[in-house]
């Protein structure tokens, strides 16, 4: 009777509980068979704070990721749009004239795009147009008040907000981040990839040669 009492309602025995899923950021887990991580000289306490900073990151970019989609959709602007403010925002605010050419390159788009670019925001009240001081075939492009202080306030606030993460790391502990993010930007980039996949590659001739 006592048995019966104690026995666990039909389905809910441990063998019908949802098994946890597995971590997505564990070295473990995406490479049990070390086909892409060599862990030689690893120990369990350097792959469970690799994980941890994998997972962090992964973090990182989630939240990055869902506040540019809120200032995105708060504005009403594209990607493109908004460094497009921001890099005036910059030239106005180191005495720096905006000219359509410095804003093609400094997005990296055509000047057909730059020009598709400044109308659209010139149309929405973003940006105005006026001519250059000393060169009156050119064109000097400034963000309107209104639109600078929405910038400001959106995407302004998330920087100051990085700056408040930065400003609590000790002066070496900056270091460490700063030249770890750098080695994992380049790494990771396009040219550091094929440059990876060259290097492995010629490992892999010589090995079979």
């Amino acid at each position: 009777m006592m048995e019966l009492m104690s026995s666990s309602p039909p389905g809910k025995d441990a063998g019908d509980q949802p098994a946890a899923p597995p971590p997505l950021f564990s070295i473990e887990s995406s490479d049990p068979h070390q086909e892409l991580i060599d862990r030689d000289g690893l120990s369990a306490r350097d792959i469970s704070q690799i994980d941890a900073l994998m997972a962090a990151l992964a973090h990182l970019r989630r939240a990055e990721q869902e506040l540019s989609e809120a200032s995105l959709r708060y504005m009403r602007l594209g990607q493109t749009d908004m460094r497009a403010l921001h890099f005036l925002i910059v030239c106005e605010n180191t005495g720096t004239l905006a000219t359509p050419g410095a804003i093609a390159q400094t997005l990296g788009i055509s000047s057909a795009s730059t020009t598709k670019l400044l109308d659209r925001l010139e149309a929405a009240g973003h940006v105005r147009r006026s001519r250059h001081p000393s060169d009156r075939r050119a064109l000097v492009i400034t963000i309107e008040p209104a639109t600078r202080a929405e910038a400001m306030r959106t995407v302004g606030a998330t920087q100051a907000r990085r700056v408040d993460a930065a400003r609590r790391l000790l002066p070496a502990e900056r270091e460490i981040v700063t030249g770890f993010l750098r080695d994992v930007a380049e790494l990771i980039s396009v040219e550091g990839a094929a440059e990876g996949a060259d290097r492995d590659g010629g490992e892999d001739a010589g090995a079979t040669g």
